[in-house]
């Protein structure tokens, strides 16, 4: 899993480097899966499942008020001021690894800039309390505080999850919660921790193509995402950049 993380990180550290104004999602997403698999590894969102729909992509583009899961396209052209959520995960060696990060096309507004940094520093806040033997509210928890306490909202309706064999597994994890609640962490856990912020309203909704998420009220929505294991020294984030 270690190896799935750099692996994954060193790929998404060049596709940040390709989001410029007048490029195309999908433009995106072909470098994304051609960088995987000269890897040797396996995109692990292509030909995923859910609920009888397969996502045809191996990024997730997710731009201004979509959320996560927005399918890249070829007439989705960046421009400057947008900012868009880069979430993606492979497969190696029979593991998983996942991560997102949120950039911003050329300049951002001083509201944009605070979105992307809140969402950056609630996933660091976050991952900084990892110890052992503390409960996942309290991580949650820090996350939300961290977030609200900005003047942002955090997503409700998704979280992040466990990750190994499988690319969602057990626990699921909320980025709202109560301190001293849920399970406890435990050396060997492997998480994937992505706060979903929003600068309105935390309600979303799913497009009719049954994969993007989009805020409810038309604001700005941020993602970020690291494949975390838990151990006797604290968290070890496996996709750091």
């Amino acid at each position: 899993m270690r190896r799935a993380g750099q692996i994954l990180a060193g790929i998404m550290k060049m596709i940040v480097l390709r989001v410029r104004e007048n490029i195309s999602t999908l433009e995106l997403d072909q470098v994304a899966e051609e960088l995987i698999l000269k890897a040797g590894a396996e995109p692990a969102f292509k030909g995923y499942k859910d609920k009888g729909r397969i996502y045809p992509a191996t990024l997730c583009t997710s731009v201004n008020n979509q959320v996560v899961h927005a399918i890249p396209q070829k007439d989705q052209i960046l421009k400057m001021g947008d900012i868009v959520g880069l979430d993606c995960g492979l497969k190696y060696q029979d593991y998983y690894s996942d991560m997102a990060v949120t950039i911003s096309v050329g300049r951002p507004s001083p509201q944009t800039k605070k979105l992307i940094k809140v969402t950056k520093k609630s996933l660091e806040r976050g991952i900084r309390i990892i110890k052992l033997g503390i409960r996942l509210g309290d991580l949650s928890w820090a996350i939300q505080s961290w977030i609200e306490k900005n003047g942002f909202s955090v997503v409700r309706q998704l979280g992040g999850h466990g990750i190994g064999r499988e690319l969602h597994e057990e626990p699921s994890i909320l980025n709202y919660g109560e301190k001293q609640t849920g399970p406890v962490l435990k050396e060997g856990m492997v998480l994937a921790i992505e706060p979903m912020v929003n600068v309105g309203g935390w309600r979303v909704k799913t497009l009719d193509d049954g994969w993007t998420v989009v805020t409810e009220d038309g604001s700005l929505s941020a993602h970020f995402e690291h494949t975390i294991l838990v151990t006797r020294h604290g968290a070890e984030i496996l996709t750091r950049i």
